[in-house]
């Protein structure tokens, strides 16, 4: 896979438009998905800014392009660049020397229906200001054929960029795009997988854009494996499981794995019901058949026979805020006899975020399967957060690195590492993963970032000077 800077005479120039959201996990995603296809995509400006919403790209072909939308959450629209400019002068001459032996397979004559769908960043036009704008450019491309709002065989794009300063909207666009359009992203699967609409959720299941990103991230396809240790009520194996990969996971709560106890679920009844478990997510969306199982396992005692048995681990870890961070056992002598053993809940005890990542890390080296990836989320204190609290082990390579803020202080990184090694090609086979940083080290790290004692004292000072005299 390549994906560079160099231009390529002979590859066609697109516009990728992204939703504006998950700004920094843009890149991050076509660059997992081009890999996924072995497709060589090059940017046009090797300074892009993840900010903008248009991103201007090379491939070899608008197949290339399907496979990309395809795939794609963040990605709305990709259309193949016909002309563009600075402004709707510049846009008419572009489009003047865009050869025709292009155009020719999409030039609309009198059989061939089409239409125009104009869209603009940070301005809004009025439908007479747009319908200029359309009218002026089809009479400029001389375009013979029927208009066809609801099916036409055409769909062409105009872009107007006006910029992202609310207070400072010019009068003209600063970049302007005209192309036909190729495809168009995966964001309808939001609503199919809304976990509003889900049968079985928990206080912290993930939302449906970020389970198919992170699965994205995985490079996940049919056929592949994938394991979440702190699996919870399994909305990381849903997004897996979209694009063919066998799923199982792991939790240390017993209930949440049997689909016992209070339901999450607002307006509902107290407590769950008895088909509501993992399964029944998998079963609600056509996925049971790529449903492996499921088990309560405390992930600092491993369970599996040493061989590298998955493709890809994705989860989300607890960060001790609205989940607890608990692994088996006590400051106790067990005093647990045979008979008792099989109906026995043992004790539990903290399980500190710098164990937890560690642990995760030295997982991933010995199951993964060489080039699999590890796909999960660190919980940072924004101020704070430096690469040196980004875990490392030497079987692992770093891909990518995207943080989603959750307030001004604290945020949470997506992860993205691959195996690169085995354990066994290491000199020294018992090396272990490291946090160079002290942040984790500390039992409720995070959660004292936002409920500790310094906080709670900072907001009553705001509080009281807030208050009238």
């Amino acid at each position: 896979m390549h994906f560079g800077f160099k231009m390529a005479a002979s590859m066609r120039q697109y516009l990728l438009c992204f939703a504006h959201e998950h700004v920094e996990f843009r890149l991050a995603e076509l660059r997992a998905i081009t890999s996924i296809f072995g497709i060589k995509a090059e940017l046009n400006d090797p300074e892009y800014d993840q900010s903008n919403p248009f991103l201007l790209l090379r491939l070899p072909s608008d197949s290339c392009a399907d496979k990309i939308m395809a795939r794609t959450m963040l990605g709305r629209f990709m259309i193949e660049v016909w002309g563009q400019g600075n402004s709707w002068t510049d846009l008419r001459q572009s489009l003047k020397l865009y050869p025709e032996d292009k155009k020719a397979p999409y030039n609309v004559n009198a059989d061939m229906s089409f239409c125009f769908r104009m869209r603009t960043l940070g301005k809004k036009l009025g439908m007479v200001e747009k319908l200029a704008i359309i009218e002026d450019l089809a009479e400029f491309l001389d375009f013979k054929g029927k208009v066809d709002l609801k099916n036409p065989e055409q769909v062409f794009h105009i872009y107007a960029d006006y910029g992202l300063t609310p207070n400072k909207i010019p009068e003209q666009p600063y970049k302007v795009y005209f192309g036909r359009l190729i495809a168009e992203g995966q964001r309808q699967l939001e609503q199919l997988y809304s976990v509003k609409k889900r049968h079985f959720i928990g206080n912290t299941s993930m939302d449906a854009t970020l389970s198919l990103l992170m699965a994205n991230q995985a490079q996940l396809r049919p056929g592949l494996v994938t394991f979440d240790p702190f699996v919870g009520t399994g909305s990381l194996l849903v997004g897996s499981a979209h694009f063919g990969s066998y799923v199982m996971g792991g939790d240390i709560n017993i209930n949440i794995i049997h689909g016992r106890g209070k339901t999450s679920r607002k307006g509902a009844a107290q407590y769950r019901g008895k088909d509501e478990n993992i399964r029944a997510n998998l079963r609600q969306y056509g996925l049971e058949h790529l449903y492996l199982d499921v088990l309560v396992s405390d992930f600092s005692c491993q369970v599996w026979r040493e061989q590298p048995v998955f493709d890809a681990i994705i989860t989300d870890p607890p960060y001790g805020i609205r989940e607890s961070t608990r692994k088996i056992g006590s400051t106790k002598e067990p005093t647990v006899n045979e008979d008792q053993a099989a109906q026995h809940i043992p004790s539990k005890t903290n399980y500190h975020l710098s164990d937890i990542f560690t642990d995760l890390l030295n997982f991933s080296a010995r199951f993964l399967r060489l080039h699999g990836r590890l796909v999960y989320w660190l919980p940072v204190c924004r101020p704070e957060y430096t690469e040196d609290q980004v875990p490392r082990h030497p079987c692992l390579s770093l891909v990518a690195n995207s943080e989603q803020p959750l307030s001004t202080t604290i945020g949470r990184r997506l992860i993205t590492m691959e195996k690169t090694r085995h354990i066994e090609d290491l000199m020294d086979d018992a090396a272990e993963a490291e946090i160079r940083d002290s942040f984790y080290q500390e039992h409720n790290a995070i959660r004292e970032k936002v409920f500790g004692k310094h906080v709670r004292e900072q907001k009553m000072k705001l509080m009281n000077k807030s208050e009238p005299r």
